[in-house]
This record gives structure tokens, sequence and C-alpha cells, in this order.
């Protein structure tokens, strides 16, 4: 039934109707599950002004990353930027799009949002199953004003190839050295123990359906599932909120040409107010462009996007590029991607 209602809501706002003609702007994209709040909300309001359809499936970014590689999208998404080598191997462009946060997410009875405090080496223990139960001293030690339940931990996971994952386990790695050396990092891990969900959506899902469990998601999934995130604690040593504040802070930094397609890893970031799990998402276009007119209508959309979009960017709690970001990602449009005759795309 939630599957079922997810695409049902993801046809509806890519679409509009299935009655509606496809036209040459019309363009389809997928992966990670991440951003789909934003672009399905990016997609609405770009419909509503230029009448051009941008359809989206939130499908992971492992299945984003696969659809793109094989050119059956115009446009793909992945929260675990491709390295370079990769890149020149699959002749791809690879450019950041927006800026969130991961949050861990319980279900607990009578535990306010935020009220839970957690450090990345109780997360890490908790996902290696060396902490079993709400009440373990590790966690009422930190929470000695929460009253913690007499009862085994649910664990929950992603299943499926996820980018969400991969800044999930890079953090885990950076903070607990058995994490780095048991489990690694990736798009998809050996996880110790726990149960799979599919997507942001799924792993919300069970979340909410399931007493005395603990997830991760995207901020705007916890927000629009009602779900109760938890406080962490920072590399500075401060607890801090997921917030658009905090997702900032952590950003503030970044050094974007530093890293082939702006591949840049925002987890465990510096400062008194970074939230420690925050993470870019990227787009994926080929530089060769077999369909010149597509991939315009792609750069088109996300030029919209970085133009008029940060407002609704950050009513859901993500945070928009600098305007210095998204002018040196237009540059790289103009001077990589070439059509068939070997001339500008984006000019």
């Amino acid at each position: 039934m939630f599957k079922s209602v997810l695409r049902q809501v993801t046809i509806a706002v890519a679409l509009g109707s299935a009655t509606v003609a496809a036209h040459a702007a019309d363009i389809t994209g997928a992966g990670a599950s991440f951003p789909y709040p934003i672009y399905a909300r990016w997609a609405a309001d770009y419909r509503a002004e230029t009448n051009n359809v941008v359809n989206y499936q939130s499908i992971g970014s492992g299945g984003g990353v696969k659809q793109i590689t094989a050119k059956t999208v115009d446009f793909g998404a992945t929260d675990d930027p491709m390295p370079g080598d990769e890149l020149d191997k699959n002749g791809l462009l690879q450019f950041p799009a927006v800026i969130g946060g991961t949050v861990p997410v319980v279900n607990l009875p009578g535990v306010k949002p935020g009220e839970l405090r957690l450090t990345g080496q109780l997360l890490a223990d908790i996902y290696l199953g060396k902490i079993k139960r709400w009440n373990d001293p590790a966690l009422a030690a930190a929470n000695p004003d929460v009253k913690l339940p007499d009862a085994d931990i649910v664990v929950v996971h992603r299943s499926d190839g996820s980018g969400t994952t991969f800044g999930w386990t890079n953090y885990l790695a950076k903070v607990s050295p058995e994490w780095k050396e048991q489990v690694g990092e990736g798009k998809a891990v050996k996880w110790p123990v726990g149960q799979g969900g599919k997507g942001n959506e799924g792993v919300a899902n069970y979340v909410k359906q399931l007493a005395n469990s603990i997830g991760y998601v995207e901020y705007a999934y916890a927000k629009q599932n009602g779900l109760s995130h938890t406080a962490m604690q920072n590399s500075a040593g401060q607890y801090v909120q997921p917030e658009y504040d905090s997702f900032a802070a952590a950003a503030a930094g970044a050094d974007w040409k530093s890293e082939p397609g702006m591949g840049m890893v925002l987890t465990d970031q510096p400062g008194e107010k970074s939230w420690p799990v925050t993470s870019a998402t990227f787009i994926l276009v080929h530089k060769a462009a077999d369909n010149a007119e597509k991939t315009r209508s792609v750069l088109s959309f996300f030029d919209w996007a970085f133009e008029k979009g940060a407002d609704s960017a950050r009513s859901l709690d993500y945070v928009a590029l600098p305007q210095a970001v998204t002018q040196a990602i237009r540059d790289e449009w103009t001077s990589d991607i070439k059509d068939g005759s070997g001339n500008a795309v984006w000019k």
C-alpha cells in the first residue's frame, strides 16, 4: 500500500494526469531518495511556471547511477559522489544540486523530537549490535533526564544501494575505528544487525510502525512522517539539533573544486553549530549529449532551481548552494557538455 501511494504521488507531481502528452521538454531522472522531497517540489513549481515536465523516480543512488550509465534516463542522482576515474570512464559530468542532513529517528513512547541525545560512538555501537537495549548504561549516561524503556533496540537500515547509507556509514567510519574495520563505508554494506527498508520512504515507514526502533533518514522524511529525531554530538563536542542552520554550518567551509565532480563529503565537519551527518546530493549527466535538446532541458531545470528554488529548499530544511558554486557549475556545463557536432549544449 505504501509503495503504491508513493508511486501515485510521484506520477502526480511529475505528470499531473495520464492525459498529458509527452513533448520535447519532458525529462526523466532517477536515483537518490534523499533529495526526493525537494526535487518533487521543484518539479511541481517548475511545471507551474514553464509547463515543462520533470519526472523524478526515487529509486536509490545505486539505481540512479546504473540508469544514467545505461542512458535509460536523462539525468541520474546520487548522494555518494562518483570518483573522478569513474566519471571519466563513463563520460559523465557531476555537480551538486542541494545540501541536506541525515538524522537518526526513533520510535520511543514518551520521548519528544530532539530530546534523546546520541554521540557518533553510541550510534556505531547500536548499529554494530554492541548496545542492544535502550536502557543500556552508556545510553542512560548520555540521557540522564530521559526515561528510556527497558526494551530491545530494533535497528532499521536501508536495504537498497543508497547514497544516504554512504553518508551514514562514512560518518560512522570517521567516529568509530571498530566500525571502520568491521563494516566500512559504502552505498551498501554488510550490516551486523537490523532489518532493511527500501529508500528513505521505507525506513521512515518501518520506524513509524515498529516500537523501540531506530533508523536514519533525510530530515524532510522525519518531519513529513511525524518521526522523533534525535540530537547529536558534533566534532566540536556540542549537541546540536537537525535544522537548516546546522546543515548550513557544516557546508560553510566546503571547497567544492577540491574534488573531482565537486564531490565533497560533508560528514563530521568542524564547527560548534555543524550537524555531523550533512550531505550534498549530486546530479549526473553525459558529457556527450546524444539528445542535445533533452540535455539542455535537464540543465534548464537545474538552472531554474538554482535561480528560483532556494526558498522552497529552505522550507523543507535543505540548503541551497551558494551563488559562486552555481556559477561554477554553469561554467562547467558550457565547457564540458557537447552535442554530436562538438558544440556547447549550454551557452
